[in-house]
């Protein structure tokens, strides 16, 4: 009976790897969203926010802001403020995301952050970039 579990677990781990967004897969939505922005920004934070045309995968997805501090592109937080965000231990995450962002670089921000649908704070990574005149960032968990 334990060979049967090994081999379950064995074939169920690329299954839960596949699951979840990679470091890649982010930084490589991110360049596709600044190539959006530079094309139609109206148009791709519409898309971000509605997860069209490849912005929504598993976990996935760019947010951006705008000169105002306030979020321009989220699945739920739209006109809401992303410079005065904190994470779940209090860290100003939305500070240092707005201080790290320049334009043509792309630099990484962690903090601490639930996974989708749960409650429990992890390590959360953000690409982050400016775009126009757009913070934007794509965030995958370890």
């Amino acid at each position: 009976m334990n060979a049967v579990v090994v081999s379950m677990l064995s074939m169920a781990s690329p299954v839960l790897a596949g699951t979840f967004g990679t470091a890649e897969e982010a930084n490589a939505m991110l360049q596709k969203a600044v190539a959006a922005i530079k094309a139609d920004k109206a148009s791709a934070l519409a898309k971000f926010t509605k997860g069209e045309d490849g912005f929504k995968d598993r976990d996935l997805y760019p947010f951006c802001g705008g000169p105002d501090g306030n979020f321009t592109a989220h699945p739920s937080l739209v006109g809401k403020s992303l410079k005065g965000l904190k994470d779940k231990a209090g860290k100003a995450l939305g500070e240092e995301i707005y201080a790290t962002a320049k334009p043509g670089i792309i630099s990484e921000v962690t903090y601490m952050w639930p996974r989708p649908g749960t409650t429990e704070p992890v390590q959360k990574y953000s690409y982050v970039t400016k775009a126009d005149d757009q913070v934007c960032a794509v965030g995958y968990y370890k």
